[in-house]
């Protein structure tokens, strides 16, 4: 009699976890796969219950072709390629230097060109830069190549005169996947 009840109990307990374990929460509730619209081109289908949908960005067009601050640009990815973190020490910002030599140390990194080597890249293609933007001492350009494969803005700063890198893109800022992100330059 004993050895009943507990089957049976058992029997209702592992019924109730079968109905528990349902599958698909949309069949049989009217939820036909949907078209994703966004984008005319894709076959990627939607259920509409997304959260973010990926967005390209629009093409910007070159307007110029970053003649003051060019030449830091491909200097830093020279010497990147180069490995020569003297000709970096002088490119990147004051800030930027004691970020990166701060997060060296905690990672235990002797060589300043392969740590930052290993978020920018090194190409055998030269940088392309473009749409550089002046206001101040602060100018955003616009640079491709290397583990940039889109066009990808970065913040340069003028220190003693001179434009120095910052390693801050305003696309990357809520991506902090690098050397720590100095504090955003206003």
């Amino acid at each position: 009699m004993i050895l009943r009840t507990a089957t049976v109990i058992l029997a209702v307990i592992f019924c109730f976890f079968l109905a528990g374990c349902g599958g698909n929460p949309n069949v049989n509730k009217g939820n036909a796969t949907n078209i994703n619209l966004s984008n005319p081109n894709s076959n990627r289908r939607s259920d509409g219950n997304s959260a973010v949908d990926t967005v390209k960005k629009p093409i910007i067009e070159t307007s110029n072709n970053a003649s003051a601050t060019s030449p830091v640009v491909r200097s830093y990815f020279d010497a990147l390629k180069n490995k020569d973190d003297a000709a970096l020490s002088s490119i990147l910002s004051a800030q930027y230097l004691r970020t990166v030599s701060s997060d060296m140390k905690k990672e235990k990194k002797a060589s300043m060109s392969s740590y930052l080597a290993e978020y920018d890249g090194v190409s055998d293609k030269p940088i392309e830069v473009r749409n550089e933007r002046i206001e101040g001492d602060k100018a955003v350009v616009e640079i491709k190549g290397a583990n940039f494969l889109n066009w990808t803005p970065y913040i340069l700063l003028k220190e003693g005169g001179i434009w120095k890198w910052t390693g801050q893109s305003p696309d990357l800022d809520s991506v902090k996947q690098g050397p720590s992100a100095s504090p955003v330059v206003k």
